[in-house]
């Protein structure tokens, strides 16, 4: 959800990269691919994270920061529609946030901005539970591992680095570098061609219901590790592993 705060357009993907994930890319469908039983690593070659609300606890800073920022502008914080913006590119967080908050969203961008640059350029967003030992492990079984985050590249460099994680990751692909943003499976298709890895070999985690359409449309077994939003029917349909931390996802890698 970071692109809100940084800009609500896309830059273009560099060609290369572009003609990568269109030629990789996987129709997304109503209908999600199968999903696989075995979480035996040996199966895997890649391991692909999201960031936010998956290895930072971002949403919850990042919701803190917008109700601060409404209420100095004298606006209505609408913890709903806050909500439904999770795991959304920055075009369809724009129309959402736009329907709500209209001619005001200018000013409430702009404060939001504002506050939230103070914090992220400067602190470190808390890890959440398991990152580290789930890294450290996956390291161990010589894994290549990614980030796919719909964040703004720069900002997303800081935020690992910060928050002591950017020694984990062989690869950082972010939303400015994707035509199209989750729940198309697009940047999980151009950060698993990056490590030249088939997309059916990495294992993805994610946090968002749009997050996990992107990795399981990309035909990759997938974590769902819920944060402020909790899965939807259709999403649970997919038969997916959904575990309330990574550490319960590294205890099912460790067992399989």
């Amino acid at each position: 959800m970071e692109q809100c705060l940084s800009t609500f357009v896309f830059i273009r993907p560099k060609v290369d990269d572009d003609r990568i994930a269109q030629e990789n890319r996987f129709r997304l469908c109503q209908n999600a691919p199968s999903q696989s039983t075995s979480h035996n690593v040996m199966n895997y070659q890649a391991a692909i994270f999201d960031m936010d609300g998956l290895l930072l606890d971002t949403e919850r800073v990042c919701m803190r920061i917008f109700q601060e920022a409404c209420e100095a502008q004298s606006l209505p914080f609408y913890k709903d529609v806050y909500l439904s913006i999770i795991g959304r590119n920055a075009a369809g967080i724009e129309v959402i946030f736009r329907k709500a908050y209209g001619d005001d969203l200018d000013r409430l961008h702009h404060e939001w901005r504002t506050r939230y640059d103070a914090v992220v350029k400067h602190q470190a967003i808390p890890v959440k539970e398991g990152v580290v030992e789930l890294l450290e492990w996956l390291k161990q079984q010589g894994l290549p591992i990614a980030v796919a985050t719909s964040t703004a590249k720069e900002v997303a460099r800081k935020k690992l680095e910060l928050a002591g994680l950017s020694k984990y990751f062989d690869n950082l692909t972010t939303g400015c570098e994707v035509s199209h943003g989750k729940p198309d499976p697009e940047i999980y298709l151009l950060a698993a061609s990056r490590l030249n890895v088939d997309p059916t070999k990495c294992i993805a985690f994610e946090d968002s219901n749009n997050g996990v359409r992107s990795a399981v449309a990309a035909n990759m077994v997938t974590f769902q590790i819920p944060d402020l939003v909790e899965p939807c029917a259709e999403v649970r349909d997919f038969g997916h592993a959904i575990v309330p931390s990574l550490h319960d996802a590294l205890f099912e890698l460790k067992k399989a």
